[in-house]
């Protein structure tokens, strides 16, 4: 692909008043008469990993036989939790059969099935300690920002949906809440905090470094960040050709969009105007607020590498919207009664409804010669298979996304061994040649 415009940086960025607001993708960062891959405009695949405690309702994520996963073959089509995500199962595969063996209690205890969260990321086992000699691991997608978030704005992002509240010093079973509170660590005892708040988010993102005094005045008059930088929008459109003007108008009407939502969730928590702004009431405007900003930090090339803490163990959250009153934990402890086991479904189909929200508004972004679901990896997964059970066998996982062409979706993959096979085969995926992560035997193919 060879593109004739006139050369603008890749990392060139708009500057108002306490606002730094890094730009999407547009032909102008292509120099003229050059092939696309070979300039630093070509697309970067970005990468996000999701984790969701208690897993899901294991009669309900196969291909609709109401026994069991599948147990051979593959391409074998979708269950009822996951047939949001039908429009997107080009880029999809689910995968079955492994064991969160990292998850599971140290030999010669039980207990603490909701204190090792840490480990679904990093394949490692948490140190069992209430004290500062936390260890684990580090996690796939801190391996992954290791090697390609460090010219981005943000090495990685981490954000979560629910407040951890008191969960501080000892989290149950003798473990440092640490291990609960982050799924997302840099070093072995190196957790990485997730920010819940959108507020906090959005002028992480985009600089919104405005005194207070100037944050209460813009804020009491529903003012935006992008208002001192207008005057610069305004010139650097003059030299942008139809395209490129209509690109960059589209992402600031997001950008002003998630402002003005923002906005509207301060007035009703009638929080006071300073910052950090209170989180959303509604648990679904919450939750589209936070895929809202994953998106304009990808788009914007930001940051390339998240990860997203959607549920905690032993989460009271309930979600209007699946239909369900139940909290999360109570659900899935269903006693294997047939009508509650489906509540439990109906809340992780729920989940995969705002997953295919991201993902089309992924699919409709243009990034480079493609869109950004076409450059982007995300991976959804738990620390367990049953959570009725408090069983770590068979963990449920999925990957989506083109991966820039290096992950060939197949839809359903069984495979043998610890989850951590997964995370070494995401490794692979993004050319990263390890030879294990956490207690990885071998990485798992998805191609």
């Amino acid at each position: 692909m060879f593109l004739t415009k006139t050369h603008l940086s890749r990392r060139a960025l708009i500057r108002g008043t306490g606002v730094t607001l890094a730009l999407p993708f547009l032909d102008s960062m292509v120099p003229a008469q050059t092939a696309l891959v070979k300039t630093a405009a070509n697309p970067k695949t970005r990468f996000l990993a999701v984790f969701s405690a208690h897993g899901w309702a294991p009669t309900y994520w196969n291909d609709g036989r109401p026994d069991q996963p599948p147990t051979e073959g593959r391409n074998l089509g979708l269950g009822f939790i996951h047939t949001p995500l039908e429009p997107f199962k080009d880029q999809l595969t689910i995968i079955g059969g492994l064991d969160a063996t990292s998850s599971m209690p140290p030999p010669g205890s039980s207990g603490g099935d909701h204190a090792r969260a840490a480990a679904a990321l990093t394949g490692a086992a948490p140190k069992k300690t209430s004290g500062a000699d936390i260890h684990c691991g580090v996690s796939v997608d801190q391996v992954i920002a290791q090697k390609y978030g460090q010219d981005s704005l943000l090495p990685s992002l981490q954000v979560g949906i629910e407040d951890p509240g008191a969960s501080t010093g000892v989290c149950g079973w003798g473990y440092s809440c640490a291990y609960s509170n982050s799924v997302s660590w840099a070093g072995p005892s190196r957790p990485l905090p997730h920010e819940i708040n959108p507020q906090a988010i959005f002028e992480r993102l985009f600089g919104d470094g405005a005194t207070p005094e100037e944050r209460m005045i813009r804020k009491s008059t529903n003012g935006s960040i992008l208002d001192t930088a207008m005057n610069e929008v305004a010139r650097l459109e003059k030299k942008l050709p139809n395209g490129d003007r209509a690109r960059l108008g589209d992402y600031l009407d997001s950008v002003r969009e998630v402002e003005r939502r923002l906005q509207l969730s301060a007035k009703r928590s009638n929080e006071a105007p300073e910052m950090p702004i209170g989180v959303p009431q509604s648990i679904d405007e919450h939750i589209k607020l936070i895929w809202d900003l994953q998106l304009l930090a990808f788009q914007a090339d930001i940051t390339r590498v998240s990860s997203l803490l959607y549920a905690r163990d032993e989460s009271n959250q309930t979600y209007p919207e699946s239909g369900v009153s139940s909290a999360n934990h109570a659900s899935s402890h269903h006693g294997e009664d047939p009508a509650r086991r489906e509540m439990w479904a109906r809340i992780n189909r729920y989940q995969m409804r705002t997953l295919a929200y991201f993902l089309k508004k992924a699919r409709d972004t243009r990034d480079g010669d493609g869109n950004l679901l076409d450059h982007s990896l995300l991976l959804w997964t738990s620390n367990m298979g049953n959570a009725n059970q408090h069983s770590h066998v068979n963990v449920g996982s999925l990957l989506v996304g083109g991966a820039s062409g290096q992950h060939h979706a197949t839809l359903n993959v069984m495979e043998q061994g610890p989850t951590a096979n997964m995370l070494l085969g995401v490794l692979h995926l993004f050319g990263i040649p390890s030879e294990s992560i956490g207690d990885s035997t071998k990485p798992v193919s998805f191609s």
